[in-house]
Parts: C-alpha cells; sequence; structure tokens
C-alpha cells in the first residue's frame, strides 16, 4: 500500500465508517467545500439577506457576477397571455377562446378578438380551452358549456368579448363570470382539488334522446368518473367492498358512500324500478345535468 490509504471493503455487513473531515486547505475537498458554502449562500437569498446582501456580492468571478446581473427574461408576446388574480395567486396562460350558442355575429367578434388578442379559437371543445363564451348572463347546458364547467375553465358573458374589443387587451375576468356552478368548478381547479365525479362510477342504461349517451360518457370522463360497462348489482360483495368516497358529496350525507350510480333517460315513457341500496343508486339523467351545472352532487329523493 502507498502512503495511508486504507484497503476498500467490496462485500460483507461490514458497517463503512464515514471519511474523517479535514481542515480546509488548498486540496480538492477544501476547493469543493468552498463552492457548496457559496451555493448554499445563493440559494439561501433570492434578492438580499437579513445582511442586506444578494447573490452577486457572494460571486468570486466575473463571469458569475455577468450571468447574475443580467436582466430577467422577458415572455414573448406572439401567444397571448391573459394574467388574472384569484385567490391571492397569479395564472399565467396561453389563451385559447370557444364560443356556445353564439349567433353568427357573435362568433365573428369573438374570431376579431381572438385576433387582437392573438390567442387560439376552437371550433370544438379540447382540453386546452380556457375561456368558454355563451351569449347572456345563465349558464347553458350545451355540451361545450358542460365540458367546460367540469373542466375548470372560465364561463364568461359575450359582455366580456365587447369589453376586450374596446380595450384592446384581455380584461380581467371575475367581472364577466357566470356565478355559482361555473366560479365554483374554476376555484376547485385552481386549489387543485378532485374533479366532481372522482370516485363515482356510472352505468348508462337504455337510450339516452335528450343528452346522447356518446355526450354523457364524455361528462363523466371530463368529471374524474368512470362507465361501468355492466349493470352494478346492490348485493354484489364487490360492489359493497369498495371503499372509495365521493369527494363532492356533503360530508354529512349517505351519499357520501355511494360510488355507482345507474343513470337512466327519465324523458322516455319507461321508468326503471327505483333502486337505492347500499353504494349503488339509481338517477335520471336531468339529476346527471344538474350535477353539472351546478358542480355539486345534488342529493336524490328518497
Amino acid at each position: 500500500m502507498q502512503g495511508n490509504r486504507q484497503p476498500r471493503v467490496r462485500s460483507g455487513n461490514q458497517p463503512h465508517p464515514a471519511p474523517a473531515m479535514k481542515p480546509a486547505g488548498r486540496g480538492a475537498w477544501a476547493h469543493s467545500r468552498a463552492a457548496l458554502d457559496r451555493l448554499e449562500k445563493l440559494l439561501r437569498c433570492s434578492r438580499c439577506n437579513i445582511f442586506g446582501l444578494r447573490p452577486v456580492d457572494y460571486a468570486d468571478s466575473e463571469n458569475m457576477k455577468s450571468l447574475l446581473l443580467l436582466p430577467e427574461k422577458k415572455e414573448s408576446s406572439s401567444t397571448s397571455h391573459c394574467s388574472v388574480v384569484n385567490t391571492g395567486q397569479r395564472r399565467d396562460g396561453p389563451l385559447v377562446l370557444i364560443g356556445s350558442g353564439l349567433s353568427s355575429e357573435q362568433q365573428k367578434m369573438l374570431s376579431e378578438l381572438a385576433t387582437i388578442l392573438k390567442a387560439k379559437k376552437c371550433a370544438e371543445f379540447d382540453g386546452t380551452v380556457t375561456h368558454v363564451i355563451v351569449p347572456g348572463d345563465t349558464v347553458q347546458s350545451t355540451l361545450k358549456c358542460m365540458l367546460g364547467i367540469l373542466s375548470g375553465c372560465w364561463i364568461l358573458k359575450f359582455e366580456w368579448v365587447k369589453a376586450c374589443l374596446q380595450s384592446k387587451e384581455c380584461e380581467q375576468e371575475e367581472k364577466y363570470e357566470i356565478p355559482e356552478g361555473p366560479q365554483k368548478s374554476r376555484l376547485n381547479r385552481e386549489q387543485l382539488l378532485p374533479k366532481l365525479f372522482d370516485g363515482c362510477y356510472f352505468y348508462l342504461g337504455g337510450t339516452f334522446k335528450h343528452h346522447p349517451k356518446d355526450n354523457l360518457i364524455k361528462l363523466v370522463a371530463a368529471g374524474g368518473g368512470q362507465i361501468l360497462i355492466r349493470k352494478p348489482k346492490p348485493d354484489s360483495d364487490v360492489t359493497q367492498s369498495i371503499n372509495t368516497v365521493a369527494y363532492h358529496a356533503k360530508p354529512d350525507s349517505d351519499q357520501r358512500f355511494c360510488t355507482q350510480y345507474i343513470i337512466y333517460e327519465d324523458l322516455s315513457n319507461h321508468r326503471p324500478e327505483r333502486v337505492r341500496q347500499g353504494k349503488v343508486w339509481m338517477a335520471p339523467s336531468s339529476w346527471f345535468i344538474d350535477c353539472v351545472m351546478s358542480f355539486e352532487l345534488l342529493p336524490l329523493d328518497n
């Protein structure tokens, strides 16, 4: 062996002693220790520390000083970003617009606004949509609007479009937001809470005319729920063993433990036998739509 080097243990359960810490000197260890000290100081002070020193004051080279003194980069204006203060936080993101139930003239004005704001205007709803524009002051039961609610989008009156066209910039949305369900959903998304149908399973029984089954399936998926292929049996051990709970049901209601719903078309002449046993409940499609519009798991009649 050369010098004081110790043989390395390659196997066995013998614990490895920690290397002795040597005083700072001119070696590699001292150099790396000093670098770590400087890095720790830089991490601890974002602008100024308690001594009034900035990160640049700890830099020991001209290159590092020049990098720390560079001005902050500004975001590109190629895509519009609409920044709005909500719940104490600031949200920035690309603007993606879609109209629901708008007239041809209103659609034309929305396209004009998209050009001014350098935003994207969609014909069909997808996961990138941020703003759904409706013609009046109330929420609509259109597929686009309901998907927007379940996705936590801004659901805005058309007056917002007019205001933006007049000012030539993105106006704050709160003043033009449809209240109640849409607002609850948006805040729910910003707070990173579970979606409306989180923990819920749905079986769509029979035919659906007012709201086609394909649309209902899209709404279930957008709300974080799951579709059941087979009709759930209330007395099944598998059904009753599911231990998930419905997050958006009232905590003091037995509906909180109902996780499987049999949905039927309540506008048809055929009314199936009512089921409300354990974790399986039967509910009309109108109840499902009302839940979406209000962003709440509404109570079911006994």
